[in-house]
């Protein structure tokens, strides 16, 4: 073994000290580091000596160049503070937290930010996978990001011919509803967010569908007065509840298309001084943190068990491997905000409580990444 030499600039070791130091030329090195079978036995141990003495670390940048791969992981998902974001966002880092991959995240709070986002995405080298996270894409969005080889993989969203972990909020909407149907209540309202909006989520209008499909079914006409749009903030959830009970007919029970809006219904109901469950039921939709704290009744998604099933997913596609989508089960999780109307015959209700209600009807405890298809 060759004297020691001093690292590169300011103390940090280059690939050109190790060279130096195993007397060999710079290629060698960068061979031996990307494991090349061009390199015998002899030089290869000179210099892993040499790395080992000078504590070399290749940078992240060179490795790119060099392997073309990043060892890093994209995550695009919009409102990062939106709390069922939050969860989604605990499950992908604690599924990669092992994983050997870096992650990287890009906040989405404005419609440009996604398409620069993107842009800057397609760049070859800049990750080595995508997770999108509740964020709809156009067709040209999808197509520029199938240019770059990338594998990608959706979270809350069904996206067809792409790898997806997703719930069918329609469905939710029938059981959230069919829910308060069976408790007796024929006046519910729904409040939901603003459709068509920029960013063309669609999840709030595919759970108004299910409502307004659990509400045909019974029989029960679907009064566009009792239907609030606004933007998906608990304060605009709030002035809609305020609304509807305002009317001549105020509704018994109100399903908000997300548990941060049925908050906000149940601080409308607080501040009128109409008592919840005694005379407005309110349920919700996802099942956060908080809602388990307030006692909110509501449809529950597996949040941060659909962004580790994501984050799984992907890995397996980096991996080689043909990733299925998955559909999640969805439950309705049955706590202190809903029950009968006021005045109405028990025979309406159902014969026993609710606690825990799969979405096929099967009364069991849930699994973790259930329901893959």
């Amino acid at each position: 073994m060759r004297g020691r030499l001093d690292g590169g600039r300011d103390g940090v070791s280059t690939i050109a000290s190790v060279a130096a130091l195993a007397g060999v030329g710079v290629g060698t090195v960068s061979r031996v580091l990307n494991d090349s079978s061009a390199v015998s036995g002899s030089t290869r141990m000179r210099v892993l000596e040499a790395i080992e003495a000078l504590d070399y670390e290749p940078s992240a940048a060179a490795r790119a160049l060099s392997t073309g791969r990043t060892s890093t992981i994209g995550v695009l998902a919009p409102f990062f503070t939106e709390p069922s974001v939050v969860e989604r966002l605990r499950g992908v880092t604690r599924r990669l937290a092992s994983s050997g991959y870096q992650v990287t995240l890009f906040d989405v709070e404005l419609p440009e930010q996604g398409d620069a986002a993107l842009r800057s995405l397609a760049v070859k080298g800049r990750v080595d996978g995508l997770l999108v996270v509740s964020l709809p894409l156009s067709g040209p969005q999808l197509g520029r990001l199938r240019t770059t080889g990338v594998p990608v993989v959706f979270v809350d969203r069904r996206v067809e011919g792409a790898t997806a972990v997703f719930s069918d909020d329609e469905a939710g909407g029938r059981l959230a509803t069919e829910h308060l149907l069976r408790l007796g209540h024929e006046r519910i309202a729904f409040v939901g967010d603003t459709e068509n909006g920029p960013f063309g989520f669609t999840s709030s209008e595919a759970r108004r569908r299910g409502y307004e499909q659990a509400l045909h079914e019974a029989g029960i006409a679907a009064h566009p007065e009792y239907v609030r749009r606004g933007p998906h903030r608990r304060d605009a959830a709030r002035a809609a509840t305020h609304e509807l009970l305002a009317l001549a007919v105020p509704p018994t029970a109100v399903f908000a298309a997300s548990d941060h809006q049925a908050l906000g219904a149940v601080e409308a109901a607080t501040m009128a001084g109409v008592e919840v469950p005694e005379r407005l039921s309110v349920i919700g939709f996802d099942d956060v943190e908080l809602a388990r704290y307030c006692g909110l009744t509501t449809v529950a998604q597996p949040l941060e068990s659909s962004g580790a099933r994501g984050a799984e997913l992907l890995l397996d596609a980096l991996a080689g491997c043909e990733p299925r989508s998955q559909e999640l089960r969805l439950e309705l999780q049955v706590r202190g905000t809903t029950a009968a109307p006021a005045g109405c015959s028990t025979n309406v209700m159902e014969s026993r409580p609710i606690r825990t209600r799969l979405l096929n009807g099967m009364m069991r405890e849930p699994k973790q990444f259930e329901g893959e298809t």
